[in-house]
């Protein structure tokens, strides 16, 4: 018993820090919000798209509402999935910290490979100089 409230609590606690990068960590997700991003689709023509169970698509479905990129719209018995993309910024900015940082550890790379002297290509110069003299 106490084994099920602990891990009734633990997966309530999971359900509540879902955020973007939970969405986007699976390739059905990806797939999903790519497919809703050039237009509006309706749960069963997501579902047709994949070769999984509708129950499984409407979990992807949830999660991605969870996170705050997919935003579902009833229109009488039809529901209607349409992708808000805003939130896709989160991964932008934590993606762009790491970004300046491989820019600057590779301009500092480039540098220092700048300051050795490349006597390979000294050697495969004069090579193919020769043998373009030669003809």
């Amino acid at each position: 018993m106490f084994a099920h409230i602990f891990a009734s609590k633990y997966l309530h606690i999971m359900e509540a820090r879902r955020d973007v990068f939970q969405a986007i960590a699976d390739p059905t997700r990806r797939a999903i919000i790519g497919l809703i991003s050039r237009e509006p689709a309706n749960v069963n023509h997501i579902a047709d798209q994949f070769d999984v169970s509708r129950q499984a698509i409407s979990l992807h479905l949830k999660i991605l509402t969870e996170c705050g990129l997919v935003q579902v719209k009833k229109y009488g018995r039809e529901r209607v999935c349409e992708a808000k993309l805003e939130k896709l910024n989160e991964v932008n900015v934590w993606v762009a910290q790491y970004r300046e940082f491989w820019t600057k550890k590779l301009d500092a790379l480039e540098d220092y490979l700048n300051t050795i002297p490349d006597t390979k290509n000294d050697k495969y110069e004069k090579s193919t100089r020769k043998n373009i003299k030669r003809k």
